[in-house]
């Protein structure tokens, strides 16, 4: 590789030498080894601090996984109901002028107990007043039979 007087920072092969330019003008480049290598593959030159990105995954060790960790959702209560399948219903909000606006006309979602009388328990529920009438017709085991739903499960 041929490196001019000007060149900063050169690198060999996959040895990752650097080339640094000499105090003299009459003397050649000189070869040294990196200072800092870090985890992500930066080196660290002599020349004010800045970092040159190196492919260094050619040399990691097949052993170790260099896929990121999952990254975590908040869970966050969906506003719908489990048993009937109702949710949020997107509507225009009407002004005195008729200008139309976006809005959301939410479902009126409960948190319940429920006497579940096959398991000899209270089931805490948040569904909606509609499959809490739905509950009271027909009967727990029948609506979430329908839904797909285990109670076992609750």
């Amino acid at each position: 590789m041929a490196a001019s007087a000007t060149a900063g920072v050169v690198f060999a092969n996959t040895r990752s030498l650097c080339f640094r330019k000499a105090e003299s003008s009459k003397r050649l480049l000189q070869p040294f080894r990196a200072e800092a290598v870090s985890d992500i593959g930066f080196v660290t030159s002599q020349l004010g601090g800045i970092k040159i990105s190196y492919d260094m995954s050619s040399q990691l060790p097949k052993s170790i996984s260099t896929s990121s960790p999952p990254t975590f959702q908040p869970i966050v209560a969906r506003r719908i109901c489990p048993f009937t399948g109702k949710k949020s219903n997107r509507a225009n909000k009407i002004s005195f002028s008729a200008h139309k606006t976006k809005k959301l006309q939410f479902v009126n979602l409960q948190y319940k107990r429920v006497w579940w009388e096959a398991g000899k328990r209270f089931l805490k529920l948040r569904l909606s007043t509609k499959a809490l009438k739905t509950i009271e017709k027909n009967g727990i085991d029948a609506v979430a039979k329908k839904a797909g739903i285990d109670l076992r499960k609750l």
